[in-house]
């Protein structure tokens, strides 16, 4: 019976503050994480808020290439008939 009022005695003085204190850094990580994630979020919206024009700017991009290519085979023709 003495032993069992040790044991007891163990748990609630040593067992019982080592896990209260481990658990208090693992739910301050969780914290820092949350409030990373909640700062990702944030970041995120407003990121996908800039990409708004991005559908506008390809095709632009496109009509420029587009009319590069059509610029440079006529180039590479007249060149081609200069040098045959």
């Amino acid at each position: 019976m003495v032993l069992w009022w040790i044991g007891n005695a163990v748990l609630l003085f040593v067992v019982l503050p080592v896990v209260v204190a481990l658990l208090n850094r693992v739910l301050a990580a969780v914290e820092r994480i949350r409030a990373a994630a909640d700062d990702i979020l944030v970041g995120g919206v407003r990121l996908a808020g800039q990409l708004e024009p991005v559908p506008e700017a390809l095709a632009r991009t496109d009509r420029t290439i587009g009319e590069v290519a059509v610029g440079a085979t006529r180039y590479a023709g007249s060149v081609a008939k200069l040098l045959g």
